[in-house]
C-alpha cells in the first residue's frame, strides 16, 4: 500500500515493512525519518549503509587518518578516487541545501540505538560495489563513465529542497532510472538492480514483527517489488564477488608483451643485435620518456619523475601493475600528505588550480598522468619494431 510517496507500508503475512525513501542531503528526509521510526516503534531499523559508511557517519574525521601508502600498496587509490569525487559531489549539494550528506541515515541510527531497537546494516559494501561496476561494464563504456565522473567536478548545478522534492516523486525517479539504464545498463544492473536486491533481502530477513527500512528514493520502489512479489533472490555472497576478467583478456594482455620481446630477439637475429639493442633503447626511451612527462605534468618529486622514467619500459611488459602504482608510491613517500591538506580535500578536489597545491590531489595525478603518454610512448615503440622488420 502506497500511503505518500515518501513512505511505502508492506503487509506480509503477520509482518510489515515501512520503506521510507529518502534524499540523502535533504532535511526533510531527515526529519521524516526522525517522525516515522518515532511514531511506528519498530521491532527493527534497517538503513543503506554498510560497516564502512556506518563508521565514517560516526567518525566523519576519520577518513582524514586514510594512509595512503597503504591503500597505493593494496591497490585500491581507484576505489578512494571514485569514493572522493562522489562524496565530494554530495557534500558539495549538501552545503547548497545545509545538510550533511547521509544525515537522515545518521538520524535513523540514532534513533534505533537511542530506543534501544534492533539495527541492521542493509546495505552492500561499497568497495564491492564500485568494484563490480568497474568489473562488469565493458572497455568501451568505462571511458564514458570515467567522462560522466570527471564532468561532475565542473558541475556547477545548484539544489534545492523544492528540487529534491520533484526528483523525489516516482514518475521521475523511473524515467530517470530508465534513461540511465539505456546509457549504462550494466552500471544500473550493480548500482541499482543488485543493491534492490541485497538490500530487500537484508530488510525481509530482519528480526522482528515491524520493520522500517531507511533507503533512498531511487531503491524504494524496486525493493518493496521484490518484498510485494516475495521474488526467489541470488544469494548474498553471488552478487559480493568481483567478477574476473575473462580468459582471453589474460592472453591478449600477455601476448602483446611476448611478442614485443620475441620480435627485438628477432631483429636481433636477422639484423644484428646492435639493431636489437637500438630497438631495446629507443622501447625504454619512448614509454619511459612519456611516463616522465606525465609525471612532470602531475607536479610530481625529481625522485618520482625518475622512478617514472625507469619503472615505465618494465610496467609496459606486463598486464599486472601499471607504471602509475610505482609513480604514486613514491611521490607519497618523498611528499607525505598533510594532516590539513586532508581537511581541505572534499574542497580542493573541485578546484582544479588547487590539485597541483594539495599533496594529496597531487599523487592522485602522479597515479593518473604517466599512464596515458607511456601508452603513447608504447605505441610508437611497436611501430618502431615493426618498421624494423
Amino acid at each position: 500500500m502506497n500511503e505518500k510517496s515518501d513512505i511505502y507500508r508492506i503487509k506480509k503475512d503477520d509482518r510489515e515493512f515501512v520503506l521510507i525513501g529518502t534524499a540523502h542531503i535533504s532535511q526533510v528526509s531527515r526529519d521524516l525519518v526522525r517522525a516515522t521510526i518515532e511514531a511506528e516503534a519498530p521491532d527493527t531499523v534497517c538503513v543503506e549503509l554498510d560497516e564502512g559508511r556506518l563508521k565514517s557517519i560516526k567518525e566523519p574525521d576519520l577518513w582524514k587518518k586514510t594512509d595512503l601508502k597503504q591503500v597505493i600498496k593494496n591497490k585500491q587509490l581507484g576505489t578512494l578516487i571514485a569514493n572522493l569525487v562522489l562524496g565530494s559531489y554530495q557534500k558539495r549539494m549538501g552545503a547548497q541545501t545545509g545538510v550533511k550528506p547521509g544525515s537522515e541515515l545518521k538520524e535513523a541510527v540514532d534513533c534505533a540505538e537511542g530506543r534501544g531497537t534492533e539495527l541492521v546494516l542493509a546495505d552492500r559494501d561499497i568497495k564491492i560495489t564500485l568494484r563490480r561496476t568497474w568489473a562488469c561494464t565493458p572497455w568501451y563504456r568505462k571511458l564514458s563513465l570515467l567522462g560522466g565522473l570527471f564532468a561532475s567536478i565542473f558541475d556547477k548545478t545548484e539544489v534545492s529542497e523544492e528540487d529534491l522534492a520533484k526528483i523525489k516523486e516516482q514518475d521521475a525517479l523511473s524515467a530517470m532510472m530508465q534513461d540511465f539504464g539505456k546509457s549504462f545498463p550494466e552500471v544500473k544492473q550493480v548500482l541499482i538492480d543488485e543493491r534492490d536486491q541485497f538490500l530487500a533481502s537484508k530488510i525481509k530477513n530482519a528480526p522482528g514483527k515491524k520493520i522500517v527500512a531507511v533507503v533512498g528514493a531511487g531503491h524504494m520502489n524496486g525493493i518493496a517489488k521484490i518484498i510485494e512479489e516475495d521474488r526467489e533472490l541470488p544469494s548474498e555472497e553471488s552478487i559480493s564477488v568481483i567478477p574476473k576478467s575473462a580468459p582471453i583478456w589474460k592472453i591478449i594482455g600477455w601476448a602483446i608483451p611476448v611478442a614485443i620481446i620475441a620480435s627485438i630477439i628477432a631483429v636481433g637475429v636477422h639484423a644484428g643485435f646492435e639493431k636489437a639493442g637500438e630497438l631495446s633503447l629507443q622501447w625504454a626511451m619512448l614509454t619511459g620518456g612519456g611516463a616522465m612527462l606525465g609525471t612532470v605534468i602531475a607536479g610530481g618529486h625529481p625522485v618520482t619523475i625518475l622512478v617514472a622514467l625507469v619503472a615505465a619500459p618494465f610496467t609496459g611488459l606486463t598486464p599486472l601493475i601499471g607504471v602509475g602504482f610505482f609513480t604514486a608510491l613514491t611521490q607519497v613517500y618523498m611528499r607525505p600528505p598533510r594532516v590539513s591538506e586532508m581537511e581541505t580535500l572534499a574542497d580542493d578536489i573541485w578546484q582544479v588550480r588547487r590539485w597541483w597545491k594539495n599533496r594529496v590531489t597531487r599523487v592522485i595525478l602522479c597515479f593518473l598522468c604517466p599512464g596515458i603518454p607511456a601508452i603513447i610512448g608504447k605505441i610508437l615503440a611497436i611501430f618502431k619494431i615493426y618498421q624494423a622488420f
